[in-house]
């Protein structure tokens, strides 16, 4: 799940952005924009906007070659070409910053099943479809995912990532089903088949795990957990 690549030329191993203008190009962003700007909250112009990407995916870049660690918030602004005050009123900490990284990936994978949707006749088959191919997209930047996946697992703020992948579960298994119109046990059952997923995946960034070893777990539990579907 990777963020858009731009054609603006970057230095060999980073990760692309687009443009670099100085804050003193760009409108600066008000207080209601602030530490709502994560949740999409109001209507932003175009300039926020990109200005807000550029933040996401400069911390993506560095998260993808040296950690959470690496994702200094002083670094991602210079990076992103912002003030540490606006990055601070857009992200009130790496955390928040953190959430908004996996959100846009998760933005992108569900962006990516909506023009290809799996193509099972099961749901167990489908959902390994979706589930396998966020693994291999994960797994072509295995530092930015372990760096990803371990921080959430131990967040102190609201992350949306077991409840997403949990909906995209529910939507492809079940022809569309929703979260509020699921019973409580089809939510619990998506929920756990994620929660598979996750502990699958931290394996094989261990190096615990093979490509192949995974998939098969995986369909393992699918085939138990969405027999009802």
């Amino acid at each position: 799940m990777r963020t858009p690549r731009s054609t603006t030329a970057q230095p060999k191993g980073a990760r692309p952005h687009p443009g670099s203008a100085a804050l003193s190009d760009e409108p600066e962003v008000t207080q209601v924009e602030s530490h709502h700007a994560t949740g999409g909250a109001g209507v932003r112009t175009r300039s926020q906007h990109q200005r807000r990407k550029r933040i996401i995916q400069a911390a993506a870049a560095l998260a993808s070659r040296g950690g959470v660690e690496a994702m200094q918030m002083r670094t991602v602004a210079e990076r992103a070409g912002v003030a540490l005050g606006t990055l601070y009123r857009y992200f009130p900490s790496k955390m928040d910053l953190v959430v908004a990284v996996v959100s846009e990936e998760l933005d992108l994978l569900e962006e990516s099943i909506a023009r290809r949707p799996p193509g099972s006749t099961t749901p167990a088959g489908r959902a390994v479809d979706v589930l396998m191919r966020a693994t291999r997209s994960l797994m072509r930047e295995p530092e930015l995912a372990d760096a990803l996946i371990r921080s959430l697992i131990m967040a102190e703020v609201e992350a949306p990532f077991g409840d997403r992948v949990t909906g995209l579960l529910l939507r492809v298994a079940a022809g569309g089903l929703t979260t509020e119109d699921a019973t409580e046990e089809q939510v619990a059952v998506a929920g756990s088949l994620a929660g598979i997923w996750v502990c699958e995946l931290l394996e094989m960034l261990r190096g615990r795990r093979t490509h192949d070893q995974v998939q098969s777990r995986i369909e393992i539990a699918a085939a138990r957990l969405l027999i009802d579907f």
